[in-house]
């Protein structure tokens, strides 16, 4: 008798551990999802990590998975065929209520314009901002059924031109604009799109990029390692990847985000100075903090 009444309450106990597992995995499916292209590391990573401190469900989509237990992963490379719209449909197909997406991917490289290898800015291009339009082709269709955010991680760069690093700038003035293209496009559909433009940023990216060699960049060594060192400075010496995510992630949970948003009181400052001063001038100020 008293096996028996063990057992009812051992298969009881099971029954109730089994539907409070169901619970949990149906509330999970309906938390807002958002999607973060490059979520392994740097800013993408930190976006993930405090999307689910505010109670998000969050996927990764890159080529080497993010480490954090409560991100889910999709490998793709945003550069090789229709791997990243193939993950976005996966990723669509598994939730019942796709949100937002942030597209952090991003590539660096230091070069003079007249000696860079075709194949390395295209790339860039590919990355940078190729990339960015095919994540949003690929996840209009799914936020225009609720509404939703898209943000994407631009650069002060695209305002300030990087000394021979012209090609991730002009990717990155592109990025701002398409912003500011999609969010009139989407507004009806209640999607609204933020392109989020940090500064220098203390990252694992300064060590990425790719510089080319002193016999490369022939005429221009001196100058191209002189800028390149001064860029470096200027990431390792400012703002915190977890300072910009916290800024990405404000913009996926406000009504009304802005169409732009430079990180920290400087890029703001700087932000406004380039509207107000002469070109001339702003460009006297970007070549001596290149060192030029």
């Amino acid at each position: 008798m008293e096996n028996s009444e063990k057992n009812q309450k051992s298969a009881g106990g099971s029954a109730v551990a089994g539907v409070a597992a169901t619970d949990r995995a149906r509330l999970e499916k309906l938390k807002k999802t958002v999607i973060v292209v490059g979520g392994s590391s740097g800013i993408g990573y930190e976006t993930a990590l405090r999307l689910i401190g505010r109670n998000f469900s969050v996927v990764n989509i890159s080529r080497t998975p993010c480490s954090l237990d409560r991100v889910k992963n999709y490998a793709a490379d945003v550069t090789v065929g229709d791997t990243l719209e193939k993950a976005i449909r996966e990723i669509a197909a598994a939730t019942e209520n796709m949100y937002g997406l942030v597209y952090c991917a991003g590539y660096s490289m230091a070069a003079p314009i007249e000696y860079a290898n075709e194949k390395d800015y295209r790339y860039l291009f590919d990355v940078n901002y190729f990339g960015a339009i095919r994540a949003i082709r690929c996840v209009a269709p799914y936020l225009k059924r609720r509404g939703g955010r898209i943000v994407l991680v631009s650069s002060m760069g695209g305002t300030f031109p990087v000394a021979f690093d012209s090609f991730y700038s002009s990717s990155k003035a592109a990025v701002d604009m398409l912003a500011k293209g999609a969010a009139i496009e989407l507004e009806p559909y209640r999607i609204r799109v933020c392109s989020v433009q940090p500064g220098g940023t203390s990252t694992g990216f300064t060590f990425k990029r790719k510089v080319y060699a002193d016999e490369e960049n022939r005429d221009y060594a001196a100058k191209v390692k002189r800028a390149t060192a001064a860029l470096a400075d200027m990431e390792q010496s400012g703002m915190s990847a977890g300072e910009v995510a916290r800024q990405v992630v404000d913009v996926i949970c406000e009504k009304n985000p802005p169409l732009s948003l430079q990180c920290g009181k400087r890029n703001k400052f700087f932000a406004m100075a380039k509207r107000l001063l002469p070109d001339r001038t702003t460009q006297y100020i970007n070549k001596k903090m290149y060192k030029l």
